[in-house]
């Protein structure tokens, strides 16, 4: 609910459009979870509305969904870390997610462009 110029009405779907923004970037190269985590920047979050466990949350249930793999990476200086590699069923899912969204990106500009001609001030 929105209170005071304060809206939260998208905090909802940033859950959501974390799994189509990870899986894009494993697409362009495998990535280690803090690599990922700095990388999702591209696409509008930022540190503030990023959780690190949610990331980790989200990558271990893409895996176990078969849309990642992952193995442990020894780096020469430093802890061992995962390595996640995007699976052809996970590429399969990036192809439905740009799909779906442009159906949404569709919906949201005749949403936003009704909106506007209500709410114009005049």
């Amino acid at each position: 609910m929105c209170q005071n110029n304060k809206c939260n009405c998208s905090s909802g779907s940033i859950g959501r459009f974390l799994q189509p923004c990870l899986l894009l970037l494993l697409h362009r190269s495998p990535n280690h979870g803090y690599g990922l985590i700095q990388s999702l920047g591209e696409f509008g979050f930022s540190d503030t509305n990023i959780d690190p466990g949610s990331i980790y949350r989200q990558l271990r249930k893409m895996e176990e969904e078969g849309l990642v793999k992952s193995q442990w990476s020894i780096e020469q200086n430093g802890p061992a870390k995962r390595l996640y590699h995007l699976t052809n069923e996970g590429e399969e899912l990036i192809h439905a997610w740009a799909a779906a969204m442009e159906i949404n990106k569709q919906r949201i500009e005749t949403f936003l462009s009704i909106y506007k001609k209500t709410f114009r001030k005049e």
